[in-house]
């Protein structure tokens, strides 16, 4: 693995109807119908947006037989309109609805935890090796009849691991943890190559950003270790909708595109299907064109970071940066101007246009460049390079140091011993900065200097392309933010001669939602919510806005919001409050992981989760995480 520069991962060609992947293919974009699958005209139609808005392939969700027949019709129906796009049928708890599938569609998912291993009771088991081996060769012995159906017909398969689907088989021998999630899709892929069957494609994912790349990370490890070289597809699950879904997606999938790794995608939305296809597109298009071909970035890794399992950087303790405190938020206006957003940044880099102490932001520290720093409480000054003799001259108790890595030489690192006080502002105009700035951190971690690093990264970019800014910004930072080595994020975007240009109150907003969205500090109630299918059990893009406006006031909180019981409970594990589907128009509320009322009607779910809330003495407004 190069920490540093961008080398697509090397994967073999799985045929999936006349849209191989792997091998020397562009990324794969795919997405799913939510309509029942029962529904032929349903999901024809949404099909049908899917594709026109450019989607490879279309997933539908089958139950039973029933659902997994219809895919017939709905195929049929699909080239009788010109379109030959590959069907894939998504399959939980019944082997049989995969056999079924495989003779009609070009590609059948399965999920590991669920697909001969009993429905998860989050109970500790205990086996032997002998019983545990045995239950491997029960798995096996059913598995192979699926892989000779797909061999039969041209079948292609998916190993989908789900985090919150992990058999209480591997949960008992594993834990939860990403060992057992990669083991959970292993003991597949051993029988695949066993029985040499290549077309096969991998999904680990989950709604914890965290699990999901780290899983994914030791999944390629593990892989390359045993010889395999297997596609992978990537996914964040229910990472919500609006923007906090589209960052979240970005923060996951983009730290791992960065690092080469991904050979078709899925941005999970709880919104219409066709809409995450352009979202996918653009995060796709922006890594593999800027990233291809960059110059080399010449760096060494430090012998202590460990990619598949990184420890946060030891950094000394510079005010209320490094040290244990979390990642700061530094708001970048040089022209001292700028509203507010949602939330507050912790620092302001104002540059020579200090505002007046009556019109600074309550709370919030203000950056001044070194020369116009007159030593006012709460206010610290900012260096340069150009100006890095005076930084010892200087007795604020906190200061800053802009730079690049090729800025960071020996005077440069001579002056961050002697200074612990200092805190680095890192940006990088490298076609790879995620790249680029894993070199500066690596550099000064090789060196033994402790000093704490903020990351600045820096568009131009009309305020027309928001959307846009905020999936390159989350790509970017992804990488930096998984490994541990990040003591605070900047975001600029500064528009093209003759643009309008983003308020720097969203450049905010946006570093503040990327943070929580790589688990590195919460500070807004999180919505971990399923895109949908056709197993979903109520109207969810309405519960979904319902229970938004009902807890917006809310910090701090976790709400899982289920279409249904497939994924619930385990893909909630570390929400605080659960609301999944339980039957056509029933709901079931959970306290984590414990269902605490069940099949409750749907009109009234979202008074009794509120209800639940306040009883628990947390409905009421929090206070944003901090990082004092």
């Amino acid at each position: 693995m190069d920490l540093f520069n961008y080398h697509p991962r090397a994967a073999h060609e799985v045929r999936i109807g006349n849209r191989p992947l792997g091998g020397n293919h562009p990324l794969r974009i795919q997405s799913m119908t939510t309509f029942p699958t029962t529904d032929t005209a349903g999901c024809v139609e949404q099909s049908v947006r899917i594709i026109e808005a450019g989607g490879d392939y279309v997933r539908l969700t089958t139950q039973g037989t029933i659902e997994a027949e219809n895919l017939r019709n709905i195929k049929a129906e699909l080239v009788r309109r010109g379109f030959d796009n590959p069907l894939v049928a998504d399959v939980h708890f019944n082997p049989k609805v995969a056999d079924v599938a495989a003779g009609i569609v070009e590609k059948v998912r399965i999920n590991p935890g669920n697909y001969v291993d009993p429905a998860r009771t989050f109970k500790h088991l205990e086996y032997t090796d002998e019983e545990y081996a045995a239950e491997l060769s029960r798995l096996e012995e059913r598995f192979k009849q699926l892989l000779a159906i797909c061999r039969e017909h041209g079948t292609a398969l998916r190993i989908g691991v789900n985090h919150g689907s992990l058999s209480d088989r591997i949960m008992s021998r594993y834990g939860d943890t990403p060992e057992g999630i990669v083991e959970s899709c292993m003991e597949f892929l051993r029988v695949c190559v066993k029985e040499n069957f290549p077309d096969v494609v991998i999904s680990i994912k989950a709604s914890n950003t965290v699990v999901m790349v780290r899983s994914v990370r030791l999944l390629c490890s593990v892989m390359a270790k045993e010889g395999m070289d297997f596609p992978i597809h990537l996914g964040v699950t229910e990472a919500g909708e609006g923007e906090d879904g589209r960052i979240k997606s970005a923060v996951g999938i983009g730290a791992l595109l960065v690092d080469g790794i991904g050979d078709t995608l899925r941005v999970s939305l709880s919104e219409a299907p066709e809409k995450e296809i352009p979202v996918a597109y653009q995060l796709a298009s922006y890594i593999t064109k800027t990233r291809g071909g960059h110059p080399e970035i010449p760096a060494t890794p430090c012998p202590e970071f460990n990619y598949l399992r990184p420890e946060r950087r030891a950094t000394c303790q510079a005010g209320n940066i490094g040290g244990n405190h979390l990642p700061v938020v530094v708001s970048m206006r040089p022209d001292g101007k700028g509203g507010q957003g949602q939330l507050k940044p912790d620092y302001i880099y104002c540059g020579r246009n200090l505002p007046a102490a009556e019109a600074r932001m309550e709370g919030v520290k203000y950056i001044v460049d070194a020369d116009y720093w007159t030593g006012e409480a709460d206010t610290f000054p900012a260096f340069s390079p150009d100006t890095l003799m005076f930084v010892g001259n200087c007795q604020a108790p906190l200061k800053f140091l802009f730079t690049t890595y090729l800025q960071c030489n020996d005077e440069m690192k001579a002056c961050l011993r002697h200074h612990p006080e200092v805190v680095l502002i890192a940006t990088s105009s490298h076609p790879n900065p995620t790249g680029e700035l894993r070199a500066l951190v690596h550099e000064l971690w090789n060196e033994r200097i402790p000093t704490p690093v903020v990351f600045c990264m820096a568009y131009q970019l009309p305020a027309s392309r928001k959307e846009d800014f905020q999936l390159r910004a989350a790509a970017d930072l992804g990488g930096l933010l998984f490994d541990q080595i990040t003591d605070g994020v900047t975001l600029m975007c500064l528009p093209p001669k003759g643009e309008a240009a983003l308020p720097v109150s969203v450049a905010d907003d946006t570093a503040f939602a990327i943070l929580q969205a790589a688990r590195l500090r919460q500070s807004r109630t999180e919505y971990i919510s399923c895109p949908g299918c056709g197993r979903t059990l109520y109207d969810l893009p309405g519960t979904i806005a319902r229970i938004k406006e009902a807890t917006a006031h809310l910090r701090g909180l976790k709400i899982g919001i289920m279409g249904c019981i497939v994924n619930g409970p385990g893909e909630m594990a570390d929400a605080d409050y659960g609301y999944v589907g339980a039957g056509r128009g029933r709901v079931s509320l959970y306290r984590g992981k414990v269902c605490v009322e069940k099949n409750i009607p749907t009109e009234e779910a979202v008074g009794k989760l509120l209800a639940l809330i306040e009883a628990d003495g947390k409905g009421r407004t929090g206070v944003a995480e901090s990082a004092e």
